[in-house]
């Protein structure tokens, strides 16, 4: 769907603060809630991870660092040069990049034949033309996503063709098996910073101040709670002749101080890496007043958060970068699950996968998934459906047999009367379940009466606001609409009803599978008996 910048721009900037400050608030963009009335556009809700990430680009930035986007692809001979003897551990737990070789394919006389059959008579020139252009591709002029177009375009046959000859004459591309480079995919954002400051130390004065926050990969053994196989990491550099330790501490204060972190601990960590020097790398511990007596680990309120050092320099002079540099790095994941009241690391990264274990519904959120299936569609339908409501409350606890009027005039140029009635004798006009509401109440679905025995319900639940009458109607008007249109009379009964869609109510799939995989209920059962008659008059 196109979106008209002018239409977007009367969505002011005033509307949109207004909705992020009131998540119940919709923007309204003109031409698109009119096609979509059913799904109006609500003020977008960031991802924890991102919203997370948004927070520290603007503290970094705030405290005077300046953004940097370090290269993802790292040599493994850069992972020596940093991390000397720990590189082989290291690399244990890297992602090395590889590829698929380029086959030699060679033209036979049989697959000639095959060529032809898929192909068709392409004749000799036409063979030549295919075996050039592999010879092409095998000495990478020709890229493997243009190998099918440029076969299909010098033969002039449709790609669909040329993907099939290849698939089935040439099997060499079915058995290929990727080839390992010596390019890792960066398991450190510190791998990034050397090649950095190696390449900025040749025209950028000291003092540097800079940051990235910026996927790195890890190759675990499994995803858990606690660590993912792919995750942001946000560091920073200072580069100066005097940078120290307490800069380090600084810089940590300064940015979680950002987040409501108070109180920090700063302890030697015992992992001591390589490429820092002994004794600079530290741990920062950080208390947190929302942690105190959470259901996390961290229910003192202090946590691990953040690890800084100073470069070696026996590592810092492999890249010839001469003067000192301090490096902060944290994991936005964990901060993120801080800020966010999230114990798993999965669940709160990946909620698409993870809702079968963590997945919690409000009643309102329920109650919103409930509505009437089928409706009128005119302006006199409506009336049909309300008149019927008000005949029902009016007159339902009249003794049958009794028939009402609800409502007689023009519809879709015919001319109707539409009785509520009950034909059996020694019963009401409505059933005792008519008046019922559909509610949401811990988490069950139910049709309740309002009386003083479902008080608690009402009061702790969540209503739809459909009683069985209101959704009964609706569709007595909906069939009564139809019936007119092709001239004829009509007649909508209800009985006993014990599944929702006997009263024409519908119930959203998600809400449907929540409540069953919670083993909790549907029980919409209940006596409606009524009957509606429209006659042309």
């Amino acid at each position: 769907m196109k979106f008209n910048p002018d239409e977007i721009k009367e969505a002011t900037k005033k509307d949109f603060d207004a909705a992020w400050n009131d998540g119940k608030k919709f923007v309204t963009f003109p031409g698109i809630n009119e096609k979509y009335p059913r799904t109006s556009l609500k003020y977008g809700k960031p991802h924890p991870v991102f919203d997370t990430i948004q927070r520290l680009r603007e503290a970094y930035m705030r405290m005077g660092f300046e953004e940097f986007m370090n290269p993802i692809i790292v040599e493994d001979r850069d992972i020596h040069k940093q991390f000397g003897y720990e590189a082989l551990a290291v690399l244990d737990r890297c992602y090395y990049i590889g590829g698929l070789p380029r086959p030699n394919v060679g033209i036979s006389d049989e697959r000639i034949e095959d060529i032809k059959n898929i192909l068709g008579d392409i004749g000799d020139e036409g063979v030549e033309k295919i075996r050039l252009i592999l010879h092409s591709y095998k000495k990478g002029e020709i890229e493997g996503d243009d190998l099918v177009p440029e076969i299909a375009g010098r033969l002039k046959v449709p790609d669909s063709k040329v993907a099939v000859m290849i698939d089935h004459v040439f099997p060499e591309f079915r058995s290929l098996i990727p080839v390992s480079s010596q390019n890792t995919l960066r398991s450190h954002m510190t791998s990034g910073w050397f090649i950095s400051l190696s390449e900025m130390c040749e025209y950028r004065k000291i003092p540097m101040r800079l940051f990235s926050v910026d996927r790195v990969f890890r190759r675990e053994q499994a995803e858990d709670a606690t660590r993912l196989m792919a995750y942001y990491s946000a560091s920073c550099v200072m580069a100066d002749e005097n940078v120290s330790v307490e800069d380090g501490k600084a810089v940590a204060s300064g940015l979680l101080s950002q987040f409501g972190f108070s109180n920090f601990m700063f302890r030697p960590d015992e992992k001591r890496s390589k490429y820092y020097v002994p004794d600079t790398q530290t741990e920062v511990f950080a208390f947190h007043p929302k942690l105190v007596g959470s259901k996390t680990k961290y229910n003192d309120g202090w946590v691990e958060v953040a690890t800084f050092g100073i470069y070696s320099p026996s590592a810092l002079s492999q890249y010839d970068i001469p003067y000192p540099v301090m490096n902060l790095g944290m994991g936005v994941e964990r901060l993120a699950m801080i800020l966010h009241d999230s114990s798993d690391v999965r669940a709160l990264v990946y909620p698409q996968f993870q809702y079968k274990i963590n997945w919690k519904m409000a009643d309102s959120e329920i109650a919103a998934m409930i509505f009437v299936e089928d409706a009128p569609e005119t302006v006199k339908g409506k009336d049909i459906q309300e008149a019927i409501v008000r005949t029902c409350i009016q007159y339902g606890n009249t003794a049958s047999p009794c028939e009402f009027m609800a409502w007689e005039g023009e519809l879709y140029d015919t001319n109707i009367c539409v009785k509520v009635i009950e034909p059996e004798e020694n019963t009401k006009l409505c059933g005792p379940a008519a008046m019922n509401e559909i509610i949401s109440y811990r988490n069950d679905i139910l049709g309740l009466p309002r009386t003083s025995k479902w008080d608690e319900a009402f009061k702790n639940g969540v209503s739809t606001g459909i009683r069985y009458i209101d959704a009964f109607a609706a569709r007595c008007a909906k069939e009564i609409e139809d019936a007119a249109k092709n001239g004829s009379g009509s007649e909508t009964r209800i009985r006993i009803i014990k599944v929702p869609s006997e009263v024409n109510i519908k119930i959203d799939p998600i809400a449907s599978r929540y409540i069953t995989g919670l083993n909790k209920k549907i029980d919409t059962r209940g006596p409606v008996f009524t009957t509606v008659k429209m006659e042309i008059i």
